[in-house]
């Protein structure tokens, strides 16, 4: 590679793209979700979610770059005319599964006009070595320290192939040195809520999660730290919604009540509060001092991966056990959360290998039951890097060797265990069109709100 070194003469330029939006290949399940308000509404929120991993790389970026985020969804001509135009030093691409192919073909339109890509992100973290194919280098991990030390090895013309967190090479990224995402660089009024991350990695083994095992081990960020990134996200959204991009938030009692203190205390110093939500795990229920605190915090809800009815399933896809022992326990648990007036978002995979054809009936059976004020279904999904994907390639199982663009929580992308992929598909269209149809919608809200009532009402008695 020919020398980037600079001689002064003009500023060095980085650009950090997102690839956003995600396209649900079941041309007919795509029709449904279209009428369906309780799925739209879920999907207008994922879709307008900003890369917080790059914000964050923005923050890392050391003196002497300038720094822009953008976010494409189609990729036009004029697009790419207009990333050659701009004269970057280096494009960084982010990109979850499902968009994966997209930044390939771009990056390899950008490189033949002789731009520097660097691809990053949970799937070339996960394949590193196919990534390599479309890219000048490849960040495989935790970026915060990895990013600089490619900007310098690139303004130094020895950019290497690979900036991997994961080989052991590098040191592991301390929270306690996390800097505050770059907000700023955001158009704020693309967006319905931000993100802010005040946990990474989560201590459970799930075999189909991805996100906690290819970046990091868990490790929770210092209280002060986080304060000062709701300033930074107030300052250029003076009242934002907030989403925690977490995997599970209170894994750690303790340390999860400071964090609600923490959003108690500084909505209490405001004439507007600020409204958030997050995942954690069903554990929450019993702490009852941290669910008082949530509800003083103004948390809007709480999305908890229930994953299943079936514990067999459970104890499948999180060997340790602690989902399968929770179980019978989940309608209890739920109505404890929903109690203190927070809405509990529950959350179900569909196509284990212990599902059957009944599962659907089932799940819309135990949904109700639970009385859940939202729920979220998807397909399990064999995402690489994860357990699940490595068994169910030995398996031979996998109904296409590269599948990413059908990554999408939503499409059927290998052969179940005791029901056939038209069952599953067809399946899962009957329960999103049962669970989303506007008078189920309208139902669990309803009562959802009668519920909070009934208890704000008994605890207003003397």
């Amino acid at each position: 590679m020919p020398s980037m070194r600079r001689t002064g003469r003009r500023s060095r330029r980085a650009l950090l793209l997102a690839m956003s939006g995600v396209r649900v290949k079941d041309e007919e399940l795509a029709r449904l979700g279209l009428t369906l308000p309780g799925f739209v509404e879920r999907s207008e929120v994922i879709a307008s979610l900003p890369s917080l991993g790059l914000l964050t790389l923005a923050a890392h970026t050391p003196e002497g770059w300038e720094v822009e985020y953008r976010e494409l969804d189609a990729v036009t001509e004029a697009d790419v005319a207009q990333l050659v135009d701009g004269r970057y030093d280096v494009i960084a691409v982010s990109s979850l599964a499902a968009r994966v192919l997209d930044a390939y073909a771009l990056a390899d339109r950008l490189r033949a006009e002789g731009v520097t890509v660097v691809l990053g992100g949970l799937h070339a973290s996960a394949l590193p070595d196919e990534a390599a194919q479309h890219a000048d280098s490849v960040v495989q991990g935790e970026g915060e320290l990895l990013w600089p030390a490619l900007l310098h090895d690139l303004d130094e013309g020895r950019l290497r192939p690979r900036y991997s967190a994961r080989s052991g090479a590098s040191p592991a990224f301390r929270l306690e040195d996390a800097r505050a995402p770059r907000y700023d660089l955001l158009d704020i009024g693309r967006y319905n809520r931000l993100t802010l991350q005040t946990t990474r990695g989560c201590p459970l083994a799930c075999t189909f999660c991805a996100a906690s095992r290819l970046i990091s081990p868990y490790k929770r960020k210092p209280i002060p730290l986080i304060r000062r990134e709701l300033d930074a996200i107030v300052e250029v959204w003076p009242r934002p919604f907030i989403e925690l991009a977490d995997d599970n938030t209170f894994v750690q009692k303790p340390w999860a009540r400071e964090l609600a203190r923490l959003f108690a205390e500084y909505n209490a110093r405001r004439t507007h509060a600020i409204a958030w939500f997050t995942e954690t795990d069903i554990s929450v229920a019993d702490d009852p001092e941290l669910l008082d605190l949530l509800a003083e915090a103004n948390c809007a809800e709480l999305l908890i991966g229930l994953e299943s009815t079936d514990p067999a399933a459970l104890r499948a896809a999180e060997p340790r056990g602690f989902k399968a022992a929770e179980r019978a326990r989940y309608v209890d648990s739920v109505g404890r959360i929903q109690e203190r007036g927070i809405p509990v978002n529950g959350c179900f995979v569909l196509g284990f290998d212990e599902d059957d054809g009944g599962v659907f009936e089932r799940t819309l059976a135990f949904a109700r039951e639970c009385d859940l004020a939202e729920v979220q279904i998807t397909v399990l999904t064999p995402f690489p890097g994860t357990a699940l994907h490595r068994a169910l390639a030995a398996q031979g199982r996998l109904l296409r060797p590269v599948f990413w663009d059908a990554c999408t929580l939503f499409d059927v992308t290998f052969r179940p265990a005791r029901m056939s992929v038209e069952e599953l598909e067809r399946g899962f269209r009957w329960l999103m069109g049962e669970l989303y149809s506007p008078e189920e919608t309208a139902r669990r809200r309803s009562r959802f709100r009668r519920a909070t009532r009934a208890r704000r009402g008994r605890h207003a008695q003397p």
